[in-house]
């Protein structure tokens, strides 16, 4: 109900663009999966399905006469369920990613079930989930953990790509009004952000030295957080050389304090995934989900003029689109109302297919996030894997070895076009 409300809802608001509107409904969507995965973890969830009747009465649960088969309470709830859930939602979003591929323009009849349909979507979503709770437990679950795994570490560097993109859009805007007036109050605005940015990353380095290292052990930790600062101190430097700054005249220490202060973060949350600071619930799972629902609502709203991003989403060359555009705003302004404009139907501004791909691996993610990146045994108890900490630190290196290569890549290679 809550999705198919999302449309009538957005039917209140200015004029949208469709490319736009349907990116902001899916991102609901996948909150709204959000949401009810973190109430599969609240403490109060079994008492109330022990209030159901027929439910949850004895020991062995529900039972399904169709599937001749006990579905236990304990399935319903906890980190397991998480686990359940997390896969029938993002086995949706994989089925849309491989239905819209190759999709050009609005035109195209798998378009129109992209933006629309959105009742019989949304029951699919239903179906799929509540049938990932047969899933035989043996084999699934370490198997699901393994690939949640993996994803979650793209969408950790599809984060970077993003952040990275913010912060060079966020240096440009503030750039260019320096340039018009007042350059004196802009340059102390970016000063201060990219100050507080590395204060940030410096007290945070800090108190992994005091909470996560001890002077004789623990000399895993001191490495991790020692070589992730020289790392960032290298691409902070790289990204002011002269020669760097000739074929990257935008690039500089704002965008590096960024990339600091994600690497510092991974760092962080890598360590508190070691066996022996297992916890059930922490700060780092939350700054992540906090970071993941930011990065959704960016990659949904954002129209970027950065060719880098544009080729990662494999959208559209934002000058073929805005000519286009102009061409069709009267017809796809009465065909659709007023309220919702057709702008693709010359060339899609986004790979419906890629944004999908993004939206199945934010589900691993957030599954991984909430579930701390543990993996349940077979007693519905819950166990740290150091194969986790070692994803989130390969990612941190990963992150800034891309970054510093889209500093260094113009250099290198002369004869390409990187502008």
């Amino acid at each position: 109900m809550c999705s198919s409300a999302i449309c009538p809802v957005c039917g209140c608001c200015p004029n949208k663009r469709n490319s736009t509107l349907t990116r902001i409904i899916y991102a609901s969507i996948l909150f709204l999966g959000t949401i009810v995965a973190c109430l599969m973890l609240s403490p109060g969830v079994e008492q109330q399905l022990r209030k159901v009747p027929g439910f949850c009465e004895d020991s062995k649960g529900l039972f399904f006469a169709g599937q001749q088969a006990y579905l236990k309470c304990e399935m319903f709830l906890g980190y397991k369920a998480v686990y359940r859930f997390c896969f029938g939602m993002s086995m949706w979003f994989l089925s849309f990613s491989i239905f819209t591929v190759n999709i050009k323009t609005s035109r195209d009849p798998r378009a129109s079930i992209h933006n629309g349909y959105w009742f019989y979507k949304f029951v699919a979503l239903v179906a799929s989930t509540v049938g990932a709770f047969y899933i035989p437990d043996e084999p699934f679950i370490y198997t699901w953990f393994i690939i949640g795994s993996g994803g979650a570490f793209f969408f950790i560097l599809i984060q970077l790509v993003l952040l990275v993109d913010f912060a060079h859009s966020w240096n440009e805007s503030w750039v260019g009004k320096m340039e018009k007036g007042n350059s004196r109050g802009w340059y102390t605005a970016l000063l201060a952000v990219m100050t507080l940015n590395y204060g940030t990353a410096f007290t945070a380095v800090v108190l992994c030295f005091i909470f996560y290292t001890k002077p004789d052990v623990c000399f895993i930790n001191k490495f991790f957080v020692s070589f992730n600062v020289m790392l960032c101190t290298v691409a902070s430097v790289v990204s002011v050389l002269r020669k760097v700054q000739e074929f990257q005249p935008h690039s500089g220490l704002l965008q590096s304090s960024f990339i600091t202060l994600y690497t510092v973060f991974l760092t962080w949350s890598a360590m508190t995934n070691e066996p022996e600071n297992q916890t059930w619930w922490d700060a780092q799972s939350i700054v992540g989900l906090i970071m993941f629902v930011l990065c959704i609502l960016y990659s949904s709203i954002r129209s970027s003029s950065t060719n880098q991003v544009n080729k990662l989403t494999m959208a559209s060359k934002p000058s073929a689109i805005h000519i286009k555009e102009s061409s069709r705003s009267d017809m796809s302004e009465e065909s659709l109302g007023p309220r919702k404009v057709d702008n693709e139907q010359d060339t899609v501004q986004y790979s419906y297919s890629f944004f999908h791909f993004m939206l199945f691996l934010a589900s691993l993610y957030i599954m991984m996030t909430l579930t701390n990146w543990y993996s349940p045994d077979a007693e519905y108890t819950i166990t740290s894997k150091w194969s986790a900490v070692w994803v989130k630190v390969s990612s941190s290196w990963l992150c800034l070895a891309l970054y510093v290569w889209t500093l260094v890549a113009p250099i290198i290679f002369t004869n390409r076009d990187f502008s």
